[in-house]
């Protein structure tokens, strides 16, 4: 992948799971999370935001400080200790937030105020409605694209072997992409290729602090997660994969599984369709099993397949794919985000299952 030789095609996807405390600091536990995954032949890092502006969820970690980049250092080293190379994602959560997020800035911005149509959001309030996002005027836009590259510094000092730009799930970057949520009249939507331009300069950015061969990029073409789906999300996704290609990335990474929600407005999205306008490593992701998944290789459609419920719960995925070993049930998901070890480093290895 690039110049980076993985040990096998199975991916540690990036999963928000809320260790990191009210400090928003990585932490001993979650190096230890990562320690135990490392099998992987790469682990892509939970979601980070890049800012108090771009927070929307409890208990993530940031990167926007010296010192929570300083902390990153200690997972980093824990995953290349056994030998295997880890991505940073960097994430800005637009108007997927609350203002109580980030009370100094008030609203959560976006490319329209648009609103996601869902019951709630969990907030450091509790519970509470969903509010109209701020559009972020266009003068306001290169400061979002310097925190990316900011925090793609800090990621590089921390020890990062690379950097995913996040475009998927209905955060910040695809609000800008879809035309659903994209309802600018400036040099940011209306057209294709106005609506591909905050991913282009975020990827740039990045490309000024990583190799573009370090640098992977991640979109959902079929998800509704986050109040999304576009009619035109097949000319949409079409395009950015065709914009992506010419520069030489580590990967490109597709939801196209539909396991999170379809938003339905046609056939779902295929890696087979994309593989005709990109040619860089493909990866695949949500709902794979084993057999899919090396289906999808043998049939040259993916070069990778990102792991992320069976992770949970399986922090020896590769091992028990490798020997056709049962799989751990996925925990209770009234655990996925809590504070503390339960259902986050307590699962046992098959082997150490047998021994007890």
């Amino acid at each position: 992948m690039g110049d980076l030789s993985l040990k096998n095609r199975v991916v540690m996807a990036p999963l928000t799971r809320a260790r990191a405390g009210i400090e928003r600091m990585p932490n001993a536990l979650i190096a230890e999370h990562y320690r135990q995954r490392a099998s992987a032949g790469l682990i892509i890092s939970e979601a980070v935001a890049i800012s108090t502006q771009a927070l929307g969820w409890e208990r993530s970690p940031g990167i926007y400080t010296d010192a929570q980049a300083e902390a990153w250092k200690q997972v980093v080293e824990t995953v290349h200790s056994q030998g295997t190379p880890i991505f940073f994602q960097p994430w800005h959560c637009g108007r997927a937030s609350h203002s109580s997020f980030h009370p100094e800035e008030g609203l959560s911005v976006a490319p329209s105020a648009i609103p996601i149509n869902y019951p709630y959001i969990d907030t450091p309030i509790g519970p509470q409605d969903h509010e109209t996002p701020r559009p972020l005027e266009t003068e306001e836009i290169g400061q979002v694209v310097e925190d990316y590259r900011q925090a793609a510094i800090r990621a590089k000092a921390a020890g990062f072997d690379g950097i995913e730009v996040d475009g998927s799930n209905g955060y910040l970057i695809d609000q800008f992409l879809q035309s659903k949520t994209n309802h600018r009249r400036d040099r940011y939507g209306g057209s294709l290729e106005n609506r591909f331009r905050l991913l282009r300069e975020v990827l740039e950015a990045t490309i000024s602090v990583f190799p573009a061969n370090r640098v992977g990029v991640r979109i959902s073409p079929n998800g509704s997660f986050n109040d999304m789906g576009s009619p035109d999300y097949r000319e949409t996704f079409l395009y950015v994969a065709k914009q992506l290609n010419p520069y030489g990335l580590a990967y490109l990474h597709v939801i196209d599984g539909l396991g999170i929600g379809f938003h339905e407005l046609g056939e779902p999205m295929t890696l087979a369709e994309l593989r005709q306008v990109f040619d860089g490593p493909l990866m695949g992701n949500c709902g794979y099993t084993q057999e899919t998944a090396e289906t999808a290789i043998r049939e040259g459609n993916a070069d990778l397949i990102a792991f992320g419920r069976l992770y949970m719960s399986n922090p020896d995925l590769v091992e028990r794919f490798a020997n056709g070993w049962d799989l751990n049930p996925l925990p209770d998901k009234s655990i996925w985000y809590s504070p503390g070890e339960k259902g986050y480093t307590d699962f046992p290895t098959y082997r150490e299952a047998e021994t007890t």
